[in-house]
C-alpha cells in the first residue's frame, strides 16, 4: 500500500515537512497527514470529509468518472446480472465468492435467524399507527441489543459473526413488520422455504385471509434492488456506522445509527423524492414544462432521480435497475397508474434530449428503484426502509473490517474554531 519513494512536501512558516504518500490498488494516491499536527502544529480543513480518507478498506471501490462500482473487485453489473443478494452478502462479508457448499450453509444460517423474539412484537405496538417506518426501524434495531445479549461482545469474533447473521436475517422481517403495523394489518411470519426477496415480499403483502403468491419477476426485481444497494463505499451512513463503532458500541446500536443517518432526505430519501416529483408533474402532457424548468438556471426546480454526486457518468447500477423496471412494468402494466406513465415518458424525453446527455444527467438507480417499488405497491414511506434493509450487509461488512483493523481508534474529527476567544463571566446584574 505504501510507496516509500513517494512523498509530498509541505512548506509552512519557513519549515518543510515530508508527508508519506499511500498508493492504493486502484484510485488516487493519498497523502498521510496523521502526524501533521504533532510535527507542524496545524490541522487540515475539509468540510464533509470529501477529500479525506478516513480508513483503508478492501470492500468496495467507486470510480465516479468511469461509472464503476466494484465489490471485492467484481463489477456491480456482473453481480446483479449473474448473482443474487445473499451471495453478494457472503462476498462482502468474507471477501470471496462462496463455493456451492459455503453458499448453502450461509443461506441456511440466515434463513434460520429471520424470526424476531416474540416479545419484540410489543415494541411495535408502542408506536403510533402513523409512525414512519424508518422511525420504527431505528427504535427496533437499536432494541435488538436488549434481546440478544449473546452477540454484543465486539471483542469476540464468534459473537461478531452471530450478530452479523442476525442483522442480515432480521432486517427484512423488521421492515415488513413496520410496514404491516403502519397499514393496520397483522404481522406475517417469515417462511424457511422461500428465498430472501420472496420472503420479504410475502411478509409485506400476505394477509391471513389470502396468502400471497410471489411472482418470480417481482422477486428477482426486489433481489436486484437489495443487491444494487448492498454497499457504496464510505457514504454518510457507512461513515456513521464506523464512527459509532469506533467507540466500542454494540453492533445493533451501530446499525441503528446507520439507519438514522440514512433516514436523511439527502442520503436515503432520493427515490422517495423522485416519486414525489413525478406526482408533482402529474400527467404526461406536463413533462415538457418541467424539462424546460430543469434547464432554466434561474428556476430552483431539479429533476430528481437524474445524475449522481459521485458518478460523473452513467450510474452503473441504473443500467441493471432499468432492466428490472422494464420487466416489472411489462408484468404489471402502467395504464392503471398515471405516475408510472409519467416516469416512462420522462425517462424517454430526458434520454433523447441533448441537454441532459451533455450534462451527463442520466436516470440513476433511485429513479428506477422508485418506479419499481411504486409498481409493486409500496408507499413512498417504505422506500428508505427497504434501502436500509439492503444496505445492512454493507454496514456490517464495514463494521467487521473496522473492528479487526489494528489501526482502529475512536473517531475524533478536529475543527476550525471561529467563536469568541476567552472572556470573563459578567454577573447578571451588570449585563
Amino acid at each position: 500500500m505504501t510507496d516509500n519513494k513517494k512523498t509530498a512536501t509541505l512548506n509552512l512558516n519557513g519549515e518543510s515537512y515530508e508527508l508519506p504518500i499511500f498508493s492504493p490498488t486502484t484510485g488516487p494516491d493519498v497523502v498521510d497527514i496523521r502526524n501533521l499536527y504533532a510535527q507542524a502544529g496545524v490541522f487540515t480543513y475539509d468540510p464533509g470529509f470529501t477529500s479525506t480518507a478516513s480508513c483503508d478498506s478492501t470492500i468496495t471501490f467507486i470510480d465516479g468518472n468511469k461509472g464503476e462500482l466494484l465489490h471485492r473487485g467484481y463489477p456491480i453489473d456482473q453481480l446483479a446480472g449473474k448473482s443474487h443478494y445473499l451471495e453478494v452478502c457472503y462476498l462482502l462479508l468474507y471477501g470471496e465468492l462462496p463455493s456451492a457448499d459455503q453458499l448453502e450453509d450461509f443461506e441456511t444460517r440466515v434463513t434460520r435467524h429471520t424470526m424476531l423474539h416474540e416479545q419484540m412484537h410489543n415494541l411495535f405496538r408502542g408506536f403510533r399507527r402513523d409512525a414512519p417506518p424508518m422511525a420504527i426501524m431505528v427504535g427496533v434495531v437499536g432494541a435488538l441489543s436488549a434481546f440478544y445479549h449473546d452477540s454484543t461482545d465486539i471483542t469476540d469474533p464468534w459473537q461478531r459473526e452471530v450478530a452479523s447473521i442476525r442483522l442480515i436475517a432480521k432486517m427484512p422481517t423488521i421492515a415488513a413488520m413496520a410496514f404491516k403495523y403502519t397499514i393496520g394489518q397483522p404481522f406475517v411470519s417469515p417462511r424457511n422455504d422461500l428465498d430472501y426477496a420472496s420472503n420479504f415480499l410475502r411478509m409485506c403483502f400476505a394477509v391471513p385471509a389470502e396468502d400471497y403468491e410471489v411472482n418470480p419477476i417481482l422477486a428477482r426485481a426486489m433481489d436486484r434492488i437489495f443487491t444494487l444497494h448492498a454497499d457504496h463505499e464510505q457514504n454518510a451512513s457507512t461513515s456513521t456506522v464506523r464512527l459509532a463503532s469506533s467507540s466500542g458500541a454494540n453492533p445493533f446500536a451501530c446499525i441503528a445509527a446507520g439507519i438514522a443517518c440514512l433516514w436523511g432526505p439527502a442520503h436515503g430519501g432520493a427515490n422517495q423524492a423522485c416519486l414525489e416529483m413525478l406526482n408533482e408533474i402529474g400527467t404526461v402532457d406536463r413533462i415538457p414544462e418541467f424539462i424546460a424548468r430543469a434547464k432554466d438556471k434561474e428556476d430552483p426546480f431539479r429533476l430528481m432521480g437524474f445524475g449522481h454526486r459521485v458518478y460523473k457518468n452513467f450510474d452503473p447500477r441504473a443500467k441493471v435497475m432499468k432492466q428490472s423496471a422494464d420487466e416489472v412494468l411489462e408484468l404489471l402494466g402502467v395504464d392503471h397508474n398515471p405516475i408510472l406513465q409519467v416516469a416512462k415518458e420522462l425517462e424517454r424525453q430526458a434520454l433523447a434530449d441533448p441537454y441532459f446527455a451533455e450534462k451527463k444527467l442520466f436516470p440513476n438507480v433511485d429513479f428506477y428503484s422508485g418506479i419499481i417499488l411504486e409498481a409493486m405497491g409500496f408507499p413512498t414511506s417504505m422506500f428508505t426502509a427497504i434501502f436500509a434493509t439492503a444496505r445492512t450487509v454493507g454496514w456490517i461488512s464495514q463494521w467487521k473490517e473496522m473492528i479487526a483493523d489494528p489501526q482502529n481508534k475512536i473517531g475524533r474529527p478536529r475543527q476550525l474554531y471561529l467563536g469568541e476567544t476567552t472572556r470573563d463571566y459578567v454577573d447578571i446584574e451588570n449585563r
